[in-house]
């Protein structure tokens, strides 16, 4: 599976963006989708998950309410759309695929995703 996120940018505080994840090799809908952030220095952080068995998605406390993941089947493709964004958002985002169903315990750990794409910045200036 290759994966290819894009989307991100320089925005304000209170901006929107939407990331996408594309995916070739392997179709969406047979696949745990991730997002995960990283700032230079820190740990990889989990965003946003579906998981391939249930479809249910899962987010980080910090984003519930703001981010939305959610998929096109047809277009093979995972989208993040981010609204409210913080300047603690800024991050280099990457998305990330496994042929598992996590527990809700594990679907946040990097160790569960097979496949990585490269990573998109998001910059949120205050």
């Amino acid at each position: 599976v290759q994966l290819q996120a894009s989307g991100g940018g320089l925005v304000q505080a209170g901006d929107s963006l939407r990331l996408s994840c594309a995916a070739s090799g392997r179709t969406f809908d047979t696949i745990t989708v991730g997002w995960f952030r990283q700032v230079a220095g820190k740990e990889r952080e989990f965003v946003a998950a579906i998981r391939r068995s249930d479809r249910r998605s899962f987010y980080t406390d910090s984003v519930k309410g703001r981010f939305t993941i959610s998929r096109d089947i047809a277009k093979n493709t995972v989208y993040l759309q981010m609204n409210s964004l913080k300047p603690g958002d800024t991050a280099v985002y990457s998305c990330a695929a496994g042929a598992g169903s996590p527990i809700l315990s594990a679907i946040n750990l990097p160790s569960m995703y097979d496949y990585w794409g490269q990573g998109t910045l998001v910059t949120v200036s205050s």
